[in-house]
């Protein structure tokens, strides 16, 4: 009986090494500028995971970071909603010009526990289809059908919405729960007008000098959602633009850490309309400061947060939009946006990231800090990490 404890012991050991001793791979990430960039998101190849480690299931892959030996948060993700993982993704942060080695093995399934979620959506049934989604930095939501039928406040927008938190903790489900979003109780609040604008990165077609925005969307459909990266689709209903009819869907993705959500809309139009563009905006509001660069494809505003009835001081708040220079093609303003007029690809995919940044947050302090936020961020879209994944 007193030998039991020690045989045990032998057998765990083996089946430690047992594991060790499976199939292994490295990643390395290098920082090709001289740029130190935080929650950086590598994502990986899940045909490629499968073929080096031998494990269907991408779930059960770990990564470690060899410099520091941490067990790294990740998630899998189906990006097509086939039933099947396309991707699999971790962050790290990473110096200028630094290269960073990660060793990826084959082990038991971590499931992440509910505080380890950095990002998260939904469609919210019950507030009038909204869909909401955030990240430990940002929240925002968009309008669906229900709102523009809701008997005592309808609206039609297209708008991005903006929901200003301070605080790194997943706010949606608790602040709607609550039904008291507009007052600040001291994690931040729904302080930011929308309405029929393009609120903070909201876009849609331009055509002949005109705006033509959508109606709420339709139908949703969730894609990924945590512990690092909400991605989902918003579908629209077909409208008309100058005679013509366009339909969209839009995928929207956020990462954890990061203050802009990206944007990818799709759009299908009918033949003989190449003269389209797309128009992205930021709603037009009193004493605010805009700023705009052809050269770095940025658009912003800085201004006072004044509540949704528009009286209040609740600190500044920075709307942002960046895109590939290659696409702008003006800067303007319309139906009380300041727009940037984009090209449309030949395929009618158009990719940006928008976002906000308050500084009642402390992730900025003033309109330096957010010039300086979305230039980095412009720099590291131009410069991804430059990855590659080997067999050990």
């Amino acid at each position: 009986m007193k030998r039991l404890p020690a045989l045990l012991f032998f057998v765990a050991m083996g089946v430690t090494t047992a594991l060790a001793a499976g199939p292994n791979a490295t990643v390395t990430a290098r920082n090709p500028i001289d740029l130190e960039r935080k929650n950086e998101t590598i994502e990986l190849s899940a045909d490629q995971l499968r073929q080096l480690l031998h494990e269907k299931d991408i779930r059960r892959i770990h990564v470690v970071d060899q410099k520091s030996g941490a067990d790294l948060l990740t998630q899998a993700i189906d990006e097509n909603g086939d039933g099947v993982y396309d991707k699999y993704i971790f962050q790290t942060d990473i110096g200028p010009s630094e290269t960073k080695i990660f060793v990826l093995s084959v082990g038991e399934r971590k499931i992440p526990r509910p505080e380890e979620f950095k990002a998260y959506g939904r469609f919210v049934q019950e507030r009038f289809d909204d869909f909401a989604w955030e990240n430990d930095r940002i929240a925002d939501r968009m309008y669906g059908a229900g709102l523009q039928t809701w008997q005592q406040e309808p609206l039609t927008s297209s708008a991005v919405d903006v929901w200003t938190k301070r605080t790194s903790r997943l706010v949606i489900n608790d602040w709607y729960m609550v039904d008291d979003y507009h007052h600040d109780h001291g994690e931040g609040a729904d302080l930011y007008a929308s309405g029929r604008s393009r609120g903070c990165g909201g876009n849609g077609i331009w055509a002949a000098d005109k705006f033509y925005p959508s109606e709420n969307f339709r139908r949703s459909k969730t894609l990924a959602n945590g512990p690092i990266r909400v991605m989902f689709e918003l579908q629209y209903d077909p409208w008309k633009v100058a005679g013509v009819t366009v339909s969209e869907t839009k995928r929207i993705t956020l990462d954890a850490g990061q203050n802009l959500s990206r944007f990818e809309s799709i759009y299908k139009i009918d033949v003989g309309t190449r003269d389209a563009e797309d128009a992205i905006g930021i709603r037009m509001n009193p004493g605010a400061e805009e700023v705009s660069n052809p050269k770095t494809g940025i658009l912003r505003t800085w201004e006072i947060l004044r509540g949704e009835d528009g009286k209040g001081n609740f600190g500044n708040i920075g709307c942002g939009i960046v895109l590939s220079p290659e696409q702008v093609l003006k800067f303007t303003q319309a139906d009380g946006n300041y727009m940037v007029i984009s090209k449309l690809p030949e395929n009618n995919r158009l990719t940006y990231y928008a976002g906000f940044a308050w500084d009642k947050s402390g992730q900025v302090a003033n309109a330096q800090d957010w010039d300086r936020y979305l230039a980095e961020f412009a720099n590291r879209i131009k410069a991804p990490l430059v990855v590659s994944v080997n067999a050990r």
